[in-house]
């Protein structure tokens, strides 16, 4: 029987998640008793902080409870000016900010109110699995630009520049970036900069979701304070979901132009309406009380990292270079396409070895075609020490074995 419920054409041209199918399987074998270790999900295993959390607990109490304006509370929104000023250096009023359920509708919301079929959104790649299926829910058409290794994983001046078209609409940056934890410095900000100033049409949609996980002696940049030339075009989102390890809550943000903001709540007018009023008071919380817990947090996410990255360069056919922030390792699998697992299976590509990880190894893992970069596989290190160590302990033993 023909199934009578047909997708539309911009969906049917939408790939699954891959984080979340990684997830589900994961899920799946543990149901049938399977010891599997996750490290797909970008999901901090710390618990909101306390000061955010009686926040919200008051909001309830005091019933703040109804239906907000559609894009934000005033309070929330001069929170977030705040914020920008604070940390950003960047001047917005209220009418510029725009308050969203999660960083996805940000973005989504952003798209949905610009692009017209055949505008295409430039997309440096490795990059986070939803940018371009977003692009195409949208209708617009993503270009990929392939960031290799040797340059770390980000755009050249150059690639860009070759990149544009008449068609060009947006630049999606993100830093530091999902799947590969590299940052992008003034200084590189600064050269994209230089070659968007002459391309008036194009906006930038800077990703800082990531802003507050940043390492070692790295100092966090965003475009719009490092080029005030493009502050007018450009599209400045953030959320709470990963520093402030309140994923669940919901609740995304972004600084720019007014029309831009007033397009954005049009859609969501439509749509999702405001995020929910108690996470808006707890993230009035987030931002304008303490900030020390993040510093103390950082210490733990960096000794995470330099253990899974200096375990994973002790597997044979693996490469794993230190990222700069975020809490994602994105190590190449190179040395193993081609050969063949212990179970028998022929690793022709990352999602072969992700697949063979999986199901030979039990740790469970992403591969870089998701991420549209290859042969890679992306771990979160967003987890407890003892996890990460055998999880990795079984990458390497699953290495040992392929032949």
């Amino acid at each position: 029987m023909t199934d009578p419920i047909l997708s539309s054409q911009n969906l049917a041209r939408v790939q699954p998640s891959a984080t979340m199918v990684v997830t589900q399987k994961a899920r799946d074998l543990r149901a049938q008793g399977i010891d599997v270790i996750g490290l797909g999900a970008g999901e901090p295993d710390f618990d909101t902080p306390d000061h955010i959390k009686q926040a919200a607990i008051k909001a309830i109490s005091e019933g703040k409870t109804k239906y907000t304006p559609v894009d934000g509370i005033p309070e929330l929104k001069q929170a977030i000016c705040t914020k920008f000023k604070r940390d950003n250096n960047l001047d917005y009023t209220p009418d510029q900010i725009s308050v969203a359920p999660g960083g996805k509708p940000i973005i989504y919301n952003a798209l949905v109110a610009t692009l017209d079929p055949g505008d295409e959104v430039i997309i440096p790649t490795p990059c986070w699995v939803s940018y371009p299926e977003m692009v195409r829910l949208a209708g617009g058409t993503p270009v990929l630009v392939s960031c290799t290794q040797a340059d770390q994983y980000k755009l050249s001046a150059k690639a860009l520049r070759e990149a544009i078209t008449p068609q060009t609409k947006w630049l999606i940056l993100n830093s530091p970036s999902n799947p590969t934890g590299m940052l992008y410095s003034a200084g590189e900000l600064a050269a994209l900069a230089e070659v968007l100033v002459g391309h008036e049409r194009i906006m930038i949609l800077s990703d800082d979701m990531y802003e507050h996980l940043v390492y070692d002696d790295h100092e966090f940049a965003t475009i719009a304070d490092v080029a005030p030339d493009l502050y007018a075009r450009t599209l400045t989102m953030n959320g709470l979901s990963k520093a402030y390890a309140m994923t669940g809550w919901r609740v995304g943000y972004a600084g720019g132009p007014a029309p831009l903001i007033k397009l954005m709540a049009k859609v969501m007018a439509q749509t999702t309406s405001n995020a929910c009023s108690i996470s808006q008071w707890a993230a009035v919380e987030a931002l304008n009380g303490p900030h020390d817990f993040i510093e103390t947090r950082n210490v733990i996410f960096v000794k995470r990292r330099d253990v899974v990255v200096s375990l994973l360069n002790e597997a044979k056919g693996i490469e794993c270079t230190v990222p700069d922030g975020a809490f994602y390792v994105y190590p190449s699998c190179a040395g193993l396409i081609g050969k063949t697992s212990a179970g028998g299976r022929v690793l022709h590509t990352d999602v072969d070895v992700a697949s063979a990880l999986l199901e030979e190894a039990h740790v469970a893992v992403v591969p870089g075609s998701a991420f549209h970069s290859s042969p890679n596989f992306r771990i979160s290190y967003a987890t407890d020490m003892r996890s990460l160590e055998t999880a990795c302990a079984r990458i390497g033993a699953f290495c040992e074995t392929v032949k």
